[in-house]
């Protein structure tokens, strides 16, 4: 038999007595009080204050052939990098257009694939997207853009005619089809910004294609002019390929009596865009000259109702001794107003040693940095060497260029290793260590729009010396010994002999009255030079833009 398995009986559990007995106890732990809700819980929440830009906010596209970091020959792509940004800051909805010459690590496949039209022909294009500092960079990709690489402008007349139309086509709609941040940025409110005769062509496919159908009733178009002397010119029978009708045509054609008759598309986008812009005040006059107008300075004359003149300004991110990431190793030192005089002395000495020449802080250092051609006023420096070398001064070059000034570089290099160095490139960080340690900046230009180079020299407590032109004249304002105001030294004509005295009088400052020197510096430090107060004039442009129908 197999054994019996014992059986347990659970004796019953008392029940539980009921609240109404009397030998109920009131548990010692206490009932939870409800949790406050989340709106008493958190602080009051402090009112976010209203845009800068008030009831002026409004939807912005930047057009540009380069935009810094990414694409960059020169000034104009700083200026697609800073003022957007600066623009954000105010309060409006910025996007930045440009196209994709290379593979970007930070921007991103957005999907969007759109075709256009061009030379007619049908070319698909796709659209690339990043968010940086508040502003949407959309870059437009094309096997003709990749193709040139950092040779921005490099091709045929015809190849870069064609890239500059399929670049205005695809700015127009991308704010039809391209969704940053998931939301498109439409076509209500907006108003298009065009730089140089690379995005001329925008404002008059915005009337053209658009405003004369119906469509994009409320865009706008600014059109900013960077230089005049780069119109987009061809042959007339070229512009069949840019598919306008007759009337637009028409505003194609300029008569030249130097070139002739030809087909000039900057001229057409002074026409049809809303307002226009020169990079400063000065320039705005000089382009109604036959002189500084190219052959256009009619058409601006007629137009000049609409034109005004805004002064650029730096990134003061990027361009800052107090913050300079290029200025806190090999010896460098970050610098302020209050601690120019040890700071530009400390980077004098690590320019000098990392670039080989003798180690003198009190020696005078005259620097240039810029494209080396014609425009630039490199053969001035060239012609006066021998003159600044005789001063003991040390001179230090940072450019490239025509093949001839750059042999002038090597050269002067050659003749003189212990006071000259002639870099032929260019180099950021460099660029940033001249300006920093040098105590003069050559700025000879025969002609100059805005230019940056001096803005950033005065930034940095170096003292530019410039030809009267331009924006040049606008921003530096010539030393006045006996009212003791003034942030550099001007000249009136493009001469090597005028340069020369300029030099030898700020040299005559530097070495005999360093008190009232180091007063120039900091009257340039203590400049606004930022992009901020641009970005509200400009932003009263956008406002004259929005209503005028």
């Amino acid at each position: 038999m197999s054994p019996s398995i014992p059986v347990f009986e659970v004796p019953p559990m008392p029940l539980p007595l009921g609240l109404e007995s009397d030998m109920y106890i009131e548990p010692a732990v206490p009932l939870a009080e409800p949790a406050p809700s989340a709106d008493e819980d958190a602080p009051p929440a402090a009112e976010k204050p209203p845009p800068l830009a008030g009831a002026n906010v409004m939807n912005v596209v930047m057009v540009g052939a380069e935009c810094a970091p990414w694409s960059k020959t020169g000034g104009l792509g700083d200026v697609m990098a800073a003022l957007p940004k600066a623009l954000a800051r105010r309060g409006h909805r910025v996007m930045v257009v440009a196209p994709r010459y290379e593979n970007y690590p930070n921007a991103w496949e957005t999907g969007v694939r759109r075709i256009f039209s061009v030379f007619n022909s049908q070319q698909e294009v796709g659209y690339f997207h990043a968010f940086v500092d508040g502003v949407d960079y959309v870059f437009v990709d094309h096997p003709s853009f990749h193709s040139q690489g950092k040779n921005i402008y490099g091709g045929e007349r015809a190849e870069i005619l064609f890239r500059c139309g399929l670049l205005c086509k695809a700015a127009l709609e991308a704010v039809w089809h391209v969704p940053c941040g998931g939301i498109t940025y439409g076509d209500d409110n907006l108003c298009f910004i065009a730089n140089d005769w690379h995005t001329a062509l925008l404002p008059v496919y915005l009337q053209a294609h658009y405003r004369d159908y119906g469509k994009m009733t409320y865009a706008r178009c600014v059109f900013v002019i960077h230089n005049m002397a780069h119109q987009g010119r061809g042959p007339f029978v070229e512009s069949s390929l840019l598919e306008l009708n007759d009337e637009y045509r028409e505003r194609l054609r300029l008569y030249d009596p130097v070139g002739g008759e030809h087909m000039n598309v900057m001229k057409a986008g002074l026409e049809c865009a809303h307002r226009l812009v020169a990079v400063s005040h000065g320039y705005a006059w000089e382009c109604q000259t036959p002189e500084g107008g190219w052959g256009l300075h009619e058409v601006l004359k007629v137009n000049n109702w609409k034109l005004r003149g805004i002064v650029n300004g730096i990134d003061d991110q990027e361009w800052n001794p107090a913050i300079d990431e290029f200025l806190k190793t090999e010896g460098y030192r970050n610098y302020d107003v209050d601690t120019l005089v040890e700071g530009k002395r400390a980077c004098k000495m690590a320019l000098q040693k990392e670039l080989g020449l003798p180690v003198d802080p009190d020696a005078p250092m005259l620097g240039f940095i810029g494209r080396l051609d014609y425009q630039k006023g490199v053969d001035l420096i060239r012609d006066n060497y021998d003159y600044i070398m005789g001063e003991r001064c040390q001179l230090v070059m940072l450019g490239s260029g025509r093949h001839d000034l750059e042999e002038a570089l090597r050269d002067m290099e050659n003749r003189n290793k212990n006071q000259c160095r002639g870099w032929v490139g260019f180099s950021v960080k460099m660029a940033h260590r001249i300006t920093a340690a040098a105590d003069i900046l050559l700025m000879p230009s025969r002609f100059e729009p805005c230019g940056l180079n001096q803005l950033y020299a005065m930034a940095y407590g170096t003292v530019p010396i410039v030809h009267a032109v331009g924006g040049l004249r606008d921003t530096v304002k010539q030393f006045n010994p006996f009212e003791n105001v003034g942030t550099g030294w001007c000249f009136d004509r493009a001469e090597a002999n005028k340069l020369r005295e300029t030099i030898g009088n700020a040299l005559y400052t530097y070495r005999q009255y360093r008190d009232s020197f180091v007063g120039v510096q900091r009257r340039g430090m203590e400049q606004d030079l930022t992009w901020d107060n641009a970005a509200s004039i400009y932003e009263e442009v956008l406002v004259a833009a929005k209503y005028q129908w």
